[in-house]
């Protein structure tokens, strides 16, 4: 019999902390406080009467129950979202929302001229635009609260009931701020990575694993003076006020070398060219506006793939 207390928001408190691998993560993403995460999953486990989290120094891990649960917990929490989207819908069948994710080089080299395609259309659409690493995205694909993905072609394991529709192939470069030092000692690209500072993409990025293979192909290894990051932000910021050398997707900071705020090292890459396009759900249905959006992107995708690739 099911037990009419338990609400969504022990269910929404239980799927996030599963996703974050933690409580205090959990509560920051739900804009909720430790203790109140932590009470909703007590409370959650003493309603069902079993153990669904196993408590770890490093995190939490699902107990065979919490298995069992998660999976009912996923389908329950996307029913609910698919319902209040159905209801939208009908209540603005002329304009329904579009919610896209999009990784950051995505979002800032093909987005801003797509939305203002779609927008001579549609106006009185809204579009929402999340930005995060890719296992974050896929995840709420999966559950309905992305009608799309745009960004790079996820490992298979990850693609299991998904689609991907290739747009264009996109390389990793190497940035650096002007007037570095090894620009005017015209010292070697793989020397400049094994003497400078080193930003990385994150260890949860598509791109990490290129990034590695290409190392290892050319024989590079790293000084330990390296940081990790998905902030383009962030590495834009440090870059430009150190030594530091930027390993990114080239489609994030090829506006910054157009405007000269960096500069890119000339070494090739053509070997971890990976392909970028739409992620969907496997019968997911398609409304008119995310149709049209999706032709405004690959306009644009035509416009920017030369451009990717080319400069070496």
């Amino acid at each position: 019999m099911i037990d009419n207390r338990i609400k969504f928001r022990h269910l929404q408190c239980f799927i996030e902390v599963v996703r974050q691998g933690g409580v205090v993560k959990a509560a920051s993403h739900l804009s909720l406080t430790q203790p109140a995460v932590s009470k909703k999953i007590r409370e959650l486990e003493d309603m069902l009467n079993v153990e669904l989290l196993d408590r770890q120094k490093r995190g939490v891990v699902l107990t065979r129950h919490g298995e069992i649960f998660l999976r009912h917990a996923l389908s329950s929490t996307s029913a609910l979202h698919e319902g209040i989207l159905s209801v939208e819908r009908a209540s603005n069948e002329a304009h329904p929302p579009i919610s896209i994710g999009a990784l950051p080089t995505v979002a800032a080299r093909i987005m801003p001229a797509a939305i203002a395609c779609f927008k001579q259309r549609m106006p009185n659409t809204s579009v929402n635009i999340i930005t995060g690493p890719t296992p974050v995205l896929l995840d709420r694909l999966r559950v309905s609260e992305l009608d799309v993905i745009i960004g790079r072609l996820a490992e298979p394991d990850q693609m299991q009931g998904l689609l991907f529709e290739q747009l264009y192939l996109e390389r990793i470069t190497i940035a650096v701020r002007p007037g570095h030092a090894a620009l005017v000692s015209g010292l070697d690209p793989f020397a400049l990575l094994a003497t400078y500072p080193v930003i990385m993409p994150a260890g949860d990025s598509i791109i990490h694993n290129s990034v590695e293979r290409f190392l290892i192909a050319h024989g590079i290894t790293l000084n330990k003076n390296q940081v990790e990051t998905n902030s383009h932000a962030f590495g834009r910021a440090y870059v430009m006020d150190t030594d530091a050398v930027w390993l990114i997707s080239r489609g994030a900071v090829v506006r910054d070398f157009e405007e000269g705020a960096l500069i890119e090292v000339p070494v090739d890459t053509r070997d971890i060219l990976g392909p970028v396009g739409f992620s969907r759900r496997v019968g997911a249905d398609i409304s008119d506006a995310l149709a049209f959006l999706s032709e405004c992107v690959r306009a644009v995708s035509t416009t920017v793939t030369d451009d990717q690739i080319a400069g070496i």
